[in-house]
């Protein structure tokens, strides 16, 4: 019977344990393995430094204190019993240096726990393939990977935990401050002042309608007695046409030029979230949580499926099983827009090149044919994730652009249009295309013939200055500055906008008084560490720490002293300027009668009673007064659950329901009494409207008054 047992148990299957981060990966890369093999999440970090304090000492070679993460105990208690009952466990973490110090975690908290082998895997794509082939070929984990995570998480503790008791010291209790969201920010406030201190200068343009028969096209003026036109004002523009309107007009030069336009390469993170920015409206957090759903796995009928290979990434380079894949869908649907070869792109110098470029697992997973299985902004970011990639392998497109000029007297006046003469790429590309790829026509025309001038529009312009960074341009310049890597351009917006330090208008990032505040004072105070070469230099380091160049306590160890040093001059030195953005208000207190306070929170200015702390009555700042009839609340801004959306409703809720999703300006309409909002939309830019949904009311931006049909229904 002993004989028996004993043979039973050596033909047990043996038992496997993958541990990834996320509950979603789990489920996707269960459903591949299959028996024997049994998934579980870790959830990210179970093993961090404490939120509470510091718990480096710098005293011992700058060695962290790891605790188990607050609330993560009991998962870990369940990762050792599921290890404990395992043959094998294999650590399938991110394949980055977050993930490879998860590993380093688990490993430590399970080695003593069980006798398995505990090994690490790696991919870059949830597909059964994939998956099987990094089971297949378990390694071991990267120390100096380890060390490059360990150094970063060190250095930001150290930074942040003596700049913000400097801040709360300073300027206001419960403030915060980072080693890179502190640079991010200076780079938005200093492009905030360069837009405050712009004067526009007035200009005019002139375009002129001109016929050949029937048909009917625009040139705009390019030459006025041999050079370039500088319209300063109306009159000048005027005497222009009052000289040319009876002038003849003369096809004087006609010119073709082909163009190659070649394809782009496939996205990095950086990329694809400025594409996902411009052409979709999504921020950054946004565009890399749906790209994490979609990396992760989603249903496909029967199938689960990782539609994208991971998310983090500055490279381009893609693996020759991917090329061969792509290669074959466009022999088979585009065959004359093959190239001979597989197309190769440059990898940039700073790149770390851990992963390939953002594509789609399988190109036969159109966008077309995954549709009805994903959510619309799945669909979208998928979409344009899909076209990058596969236009990136397809022959060159080739255009013609016709320019014709038309001389009517002293003036020029000229035109283009281009068409596509060869599609190439263009074949697949269609919401990734831009205003530069559409084409548009002219009638045909020779030199030398007399066409007709039909009408003149001259029109006023003012230079614009330097526009404010939006996610795609402060993603593109932290990038081309070295500063942060693909895995941290959406936490540092995300954590400006969380700290109200910088706040979100038409898409724009607006530092707010206190983000300027908080900059002006760390600026000034820390020059050497508040910059982009000193943050790109910290990078390079980290770099050098992960290819074990570099011991990760000497790069700590030379920069902690005289940081520390200064930061202890300046608790002595700068004043403080607490209390300065605090303002009266004419408000009484309901509770205690006492003068009510305007005040700075975490969330923006709020109202507060001057009897704190006996009185500890607060109240959403007022910002108009409730435009239904029979009530006499105020607007002011609420939040929906969760993180959720902000909307302006009525104090008087639930008796009055009035929100409205546009913030009210202090100005009422002059024709209803509503008040007045800003919107935005790429026609009009900003512009002033009505609330009232049945008043045609509408103010442009230079306050001039215009009246515009259903205004109010305007979307933003």
């Amino acid at each position: 019977m002993a004989e028996k047992k004993t043979a039973s148990k050596k033909s047990k299957t043996p038992q496997s344990l993958v541990i990834v981060e996320s509950p979603a990966k789990a489920h996707t890369i269960e459903k591949y393995l299959g028996p024997g093999y049994t998934v579980k999440a870790s959830m990210g970090h179970l093993i961090d430094l404490p939120k509470s304090r510091m718990a480096i000492d710098v005293e011992n070679d700058f060695q962290p204190e790891y605790i188990t993460v607050r609330g993560r105990a009991k998962l870990l208690k369940e990762l050792q019993k599921d290890a404990k009952k395992s043959d094998v466990v294999l650590l399938a973490s991110d394949n980055d240096r977050e993930g490879e110090a998860i590993a380093w975690h688990l490993n430590n908290a399970l080695k003593d726990k069980t006798d398995a082998k505990i090994s690490r895997i790696v991919f870059n794509e949830i597909t059964p393939v994939a998956i099987k082939e990094a089971v297949q070929h378990p390694g071991e984990i990267v120390e100096s990977k380890v060390n490059a995570q360990k150094a970063r998480r060190v250095l930001d503790r150290l930074v942040g935990y003596n700049l913000s008791p400097l801040l709360w010291s300073k300027v206001k209790n419960g403030l915060s401050a980072g080693r890179v969201q502190s640079v991010a920010l200076r780079l938005i406030c200093e492009r905030e002042e360069e837009v405050e201190n712009f004067l526009p200068e007035e200009y005019w343009t002139l375009d002129a309608d001109f016929a050949k028969g029937k048909t009917k096209f625009t040139a705009q003026l390019v030459k006025y007695k041999g050079e370039a036109p500088e319209l300063k004002s109306e009159q000048m523009v005027n005497d222009i046409i009052k000289e040319i309107q009876s002038a003849d007009c003369i096809v004087s030069n006609i010119k073709q030029t082909e163009k190659t336009v070649r394809p782009k390469a496939p996205f990095t993170t950086s990329k694809l979230q400025q594409a996902s920015a411009n052409r979709l409206g999504y921020t950054s957090r946004k565009t890399m949580q749906i790209a994490q759903q979609l990396y992760e796995g989603v249903n496909i009928g029967s199938n689960r499926v990782g539609l994208i290979t991971y998310m983090r990434t500055d490279s381009v380079r893609i693996s020759e099983t991917a090329l061969a894949d792509v290669r074959k869908w466009i022999e088979k649907n585009y065959p004359e827009n093959l190239p001979a070869e597989p197309i190769h792109y440059t990898v940039g110098k700073a790149a770390q090149d851990a992963h390939e470029g953002i594509r789609p697992t399988y190109t036969e997973y159109t966008p077309d044919s995954v549709k009805e299985y994903l959510t619309r902004d799945q669909l979208r970011l998928y979409t344009i994730i899909w076209e990058r990639f596969v236009s990136s392998q397809m022959n060159n497109a080739k255009t013609m652009t016709t320019s014709a000029e038309i001389t009517a007297g002293d003036a020029v006046f000229r035109v283009s249009a281009s068409k596509i003469t060869e599609k190439g790429f263009y074949s697949v590309i269609k919401l990734l295309s831009s205003k530069e790829d559409k084409t548009g026509n002219l009638p045909s025309l020779k030199t030398g013939e007399k066409i007709t001038s039909d009408k003149f529009y001259p029109e006023q312009h003012f230079t614009q200055g330097p526009a404010r960074y939006t996610d795609a341009s402060i993603v593109r310049t932290l990038e081309e500055k070295g500063i942060g890597r693909p895995s941290t351009y959406a936490p540092i917006i995300s954590v400006l906008l969380d700290r109200y330090y910088v706040t979100r208008s038409n898409k724009q990032l607006v530092p707010t008084q206190l983000g300027r505040m908080i900059c002006r004072i760390l600026v000034e105070s820390f020059p050497e560490v508040i910059n982009e070469h000193f943050t790109a230099e910290v990078e390079n380091n980290l770099d050098k720490v992960e290819q074990d160049e570099l011991v990760w306590n000497t790069m700590i160890a030379d920069f902690f002293t005289p940081f520390k040093k200064r930061v202890d001059e300046v608790m002595e030195s700068v004043a403080s300027v607490k209390g300065s953005l605090d303002e009266p208000t004419d408000k009484i207190c309901e509770k205690c009668g006492k003068p009510m306070m305007k005040k700075l929170g975490r969330f923006g200015f709020f109202l507060a009673c001057s009897g704190f702390p006996e009185c500890h009555n607060t109240k959403s700042i007022p910002l108009a007064k409730c435009p239904m009839p029979d009530c006499d609340g105020e607007i002011v801004a609420r939040k929906t659950k969760g993180r959720g959306k902000e909307f302006y409703g009525c104090t008087n809720y639930p008796s009055c329901n009035f929100i409205s999703h546009f913030k009210p300006i202090d100005q009422y309409c002059p024709k209803c009494g509503w008040f007045l909002v800003e919107k935005f939309d790429k026609k009009n830019g900003s512009y002033k409207s009505c609330i009232n949904p049945d008043c045609d009311y509408l103010h442009s931006a230079d306050d001039e008054e215009k009246i515009i049909p259903e205004a109010g229904n305007d979307e933003d």
